[in-house]
C-alpha cells in the first residue's frame, strides 16, 4: 500500500462559499473543459449526446432543501470535488502507488500509468470524489489544476484552478491553507469555515464556509452550528454510506 507523507510544505486547495454559490456550474464546466485539454485529459465523455450520457466530471455540483427553524426554506448548492485530505484513506489503500500525495504541496493525485483500475480509491473515498474512467481503465480526479497553477507563462492572477477563474459570483478561493496567514486562511476564521463530514477525521484540506440563515425580510440569522455537518450526512447517504 502507498504511504503518505509525514508532512507537507504547503496544504493548496480550495475554499467554498456556499452563502455566495448560486449553482449555475459554471465551475464544473470549466474544470471538464480545461482538464479535457490539459494534463489530466482527455475526461471520458460516452454517449454526450444520447438519450443516456455518462461521463467523468472532476467537479459535481449537488442542490438540497433544507428545513430551518424560525426562518424560511433554503436550497444549498454545493460543488463537491477531491478534498485533498492530509490523512488520505484513497492513497494508503493504493496496491500500486498510484494514488498519491505530494509533500511539496500536499495535492493528490492520480498516476495512469500506474494505475491498474481496481478501485479501491473510490470505494476507500468517504465523499465519493473518485471517478473511473471506464475507457481508460484507470481513476480520475480533481488535480487543483496542477497543469494551470504552475504555469509561468500565465499571469499570476490566472495561476489558479479554472473552477476558481470561471465562477461570477466569487464563490471560490485557491491557496495555501497551511499557512495561517493566507487570503483563504483568513477567510475560513472570518467566516467559520468547516471541514466536510470532520467525524471522519480525515482532515480535508478544502474548507466549507457555511450558509447564513435569513429571516423573512432576509436580515442574516446567527450560523447554524450544524449546518456542514447534515450537509456531510446527505453527501454520505448520496454515496451509499451510512454515518
Amino acid at each position: 500500500m502507498t504511504a503518505l507523507p509525514p508532512s507537507t510544505n504547503k496544504k493548496l486547495g480550495l475554499v467554498v462559499d456556499l452563502d455566495t454559490c448560486v449553482g449555475c456550474h459554471a465551475c464544473a464546466v470549466a474544470c471538464k473543459e480545461w482538464n479535457t485539454g490539459g494534463l489530466a485529459g482527455p475526461t471520458e465523455d460516452r454517449d454526450p449526446d444520447g438519450k443516456t450520457p455518462e461521463g467523468v466530471w472532476y467537479l459535481r455540483v449537488h442542490s438540497y432543501e433544507l428545513s430551518q427553524h424560525n426562518a424560511p426554506d433554503a436550497t444549498v448548492y454545493f460543488p463537491k470535488s477531491c478534498l485533498h485530505c492530509e490523512d488520505a484513506p484513497c492513497v494508503t489503500v493504493c496496491p500500486t502507488g498510484a494514488s498519491f500525495k505530494r509533500q511539496e504541496d500536499g495535492i493528490v493525485l492520480v498516476d495512469p500509468d500506474t494505475c491498474i483500475g481496481c478501485k479501491l480509491c473510490s470505494w476507500a473515498c468517504p465523499y465519493g470524489a473518485r471517478e473511473y474512467d471506464a475507457t481508460a481503465g484507470v481513476m480520475r480526479k480533481c488535480t487543483l489544476c496542477i497543469d494551470r497553477i504552475y504555469d509561468q507563462s500565465l499571469p499570476e492572477e490566472r495561476r489558479v484552478p479554472a473552477c476558481v477563474s470561471a465562477c461570477p459570483v466569487g464563490a471560490r478561493h485557491f491557496g495555501d491553507l497551511g499557512d495561517p496567514t493566507s487570503k483563504v486562511s483568513e477567510l475560513v476564521k472570518q467566516r467559520d469555515g468547516r471541514d466536510l463530514m470532520p467525524e471522519l477525521g480525515l482532515k480535508p484540506v478544502n474548507k466549507y464556509l457555511p450558509k447564513r440563515r435569513r429571516d423573512s425580510a432576509g436580515v442574516a440569522l446567527p450560523p447554524l452550528p450544524a449546518l456542514v455537518k447534515s450537509l456531510g450526512e446527505a453527501i454520505g447517504r448520496w454515496a451509499g454510506r451510512t454515518l
